[in-house]
């Protein structure tokens, strides 16, 4: 494994594996929220399923986190490697030309998002922790029903909170735009698909976004 994370091809292949990974609990993530908006019930029980299955809790949700610093230190490792060579280029280029926006500032993206992700691990991951593994209670419950409905209401009640998760998913809308097609090029994926798969990724980096911003806002506004 060390061997091939020592070369850049080696980097931006491991990168696009830890991408859609984390592309594919996203979908997952964002299904569960989307729960919240038609029923309080189906979307209790179902965290409540996810957050005492064993399997989920101490093998899914270790990976899920070995994966989210693995993605961001090999961002930020690749963004480092590449500003060098950018140097080199624009000394005799115009990089800018050869280069979108996106792809230019997916650091500075990916910085956004991880700030987002301490926000929502200290909204929401670190209080449940503390509430089952610390306190003890893996009932879920909160005057006598399942209390996760009502923790996702009472966070969203803030403006600024909410103001905060909007900008975040733009930003991950903008650092998805040019993740998504990067990382299909990273495996090799430049084939008779590719045009498909360049649509579906940025249909994907747009809704997924829109659909949190959505859920955050329906639950600011209803409750």
């Amino acid at each position: 494994m060390s061997g091939i994370l020592n070369s850049t091809i080696g980097r931006k292949f491991a990168m696009a594996l830890s991408a859609f990974f984390l592309m594919i609990f996203l979908l997952q993530h964002f299904a569960i929220n989307l729960l919240s908006v038609f029923s309080a019930d189906t979307f209790n029980d179902v965290s409540h399923f996810m957050g005492t299955f064993w399997v989920i809790q101490y093998v899914m949700q270790p990976v899920l986190i070995f994966g989210v610093i693995f993605h961001f230190i090999m961002g930020f490792v690749l963004e480092i490697k590449n500003n060098k060579a950018r140097n080199i280029s624009y000394a005799k280029n115009n990089g800018s030309a050869n280069s979108t926006w996106m792809s230019r500032n997916m650091i500075w993206s990916g910085a956004a998002i991880l700030a987002f992700i301490v926000l929502h691990f200290i909204d929401f991951w670190i209080p449940e922790i503390n509430t089952k593994y610390i306190v003890g209670d893996m009932s879920g419950l909160h005057n006598g029903e399942y209390r996760y409905f009502h923790e996702l209401v009472e966070k969203f009640q803030n403006p600024l909170r909410v103001a905060a998760y909007v900008i975040a998913f733009v930003f991950l809308a903008l650092h998805l735009l040019h993740g998504f097609s990067s990382a299909f090029q990273s495996v090799g994926a430049n084939n008779k698909y590719t045009k498909g798969l360049k649509g579906f990724g940025k249909a994907y980096a747009i809704i997924i976004p829109l659909g949190f911003i959505f859920i955050a806002l329906f639950h600011h506004f209803n409750h």
